[in-house]
């Protein structure tokens, strides 16, 4: 009897290896079945068409696995991009877009335009042989976010005195209708929602909305097992820039008090901690450049980024 060669060697280990994960990760599937996670994808995180094209493929297989994806995404990087082209200053107020109307018709087009249909259609082309389907929406869809207008107080550093600052149309959820959203996830076609961070008042004007605070509201709204936050970092990091894989929503605030988290984390960590306490079993801060992230922290034991729970 002639002996297997070493590259059939090499891909009967491979497969032995693919099913002993496979094994694995059938306890986490299970426990995540029927299950809704919403996931926020950020700008930061799809800046390259083979991540997107990844991301999309995971998104796939979740809804075979028998979840229930449903995708928030930003655009901040690509706004400014397309801003700078047309000339158009950008100005930030405690990490928020200033919004005059002409920077509010850039945000809508690159929002709910080229980044919400090529994510959808990325979902579309990765799920054609499954007939999974993306769904691009926006908040103003079905009346899906109603907002109220943002405002901000700043002390003035020489008199001491808050004078209300105007954001323009920057707005925060007031009211998330989930009737679509559940009518689409719950329909017999598999179909997974993705939607742009853009609100309508109860006026009918259109407005920006940051796209973690969205994901949060609408994590909260459908009672969602998992909010997964993809960004470009692999997570909270201690003191000695370590990874920390657990959180409590106590630990967290902790965090944010004792300078542990800075910087863009610190509204990260409140939106985590405000979607907990609207009822999210937990909410996971991970890389999202790193290929199958979202499959290693739902479907491995340790996971892959910075878990926040009760």
């Amino acid at each position: 009897m002639t002996s297997p060669s070493s590259a059939e060697t090499d891909a009967q280990a491979e497969g032995w290896a693919t099913a002993k994960t496979l094994a694995e990760a059938l306890p986490f599937i299970q426990t995540y079945d029927r299950s809704t996670v919403v996931i926020k994808y950020g700008g930061h995180a799809m800046g390259h068409e083979a991540v997107a094209k990844l991301f999309a493929a995971d998104c796939v297989l979740l809804k075979m696995l028998g979840l229930h994806p449903v995708i928030v995404h930003g655009g901040g990087p690509q706004i400014s991009a397309m801003l700078e082209r047309a000339g158009v200053k950008s100005t930030f107020i405690d990490g928020l877009r200033v919004t005059d109307q002409a920077t509010m018709e850039v945000a809508e087009m690159v929002l709910s335009g080229a980044i919400n249909k090529e994510i959808a259609n990325w979902i579309t082309l990765a799920g054609a042989e499954a007939q999974v389907r993306g769904v691009g929406l926006s908040g103003k869809d079905a009346r899906l976010i109603t907002v109220e207008k943002v405002t901000r107080t700043k002390k003035d550093p020489g008199s001491e005195i808050e004078r209300v600052v105007d954001l323009g149309f920057v707005g925060e959820p007031k009211i998330i209708d989930d009737t679509l959203i559940r009518a689409l996830i719950g329909a017999e076609d598999d179909y997974i929602p993705v939607i742009a961070p853009i609100g309508v008042s109860a006026e009918g004007e259109t407005y920006n909305i940051n796209a973690d605070t969205v994901a949060g509201a609408l994590a909260g709204k459908l009672g969602a097992k998992r909010m997964l936050l993809l960004t470009d970092v692999a997570g909270v990091l201690d003191a000695n820039g370590e990874l920390i894989r657990q959180m409590t929503v106590h630990e967290a605030k902790q965090a944010m008090i004792d300078g542990v988290a800075t910087g863009g984390m610190i509204p990260k960590l409140e939106t985590a901690i405000a979607a907990v306490e609207a009822g999210v079993g937990a909410v996971v801060i991970l890389d999202g450049r790193r290929p199958h992230a979202m499959l290693v922290e739902l479907f491995t034991e340790h996971g892959a980024g910075t878990l926040i729970s009760a």
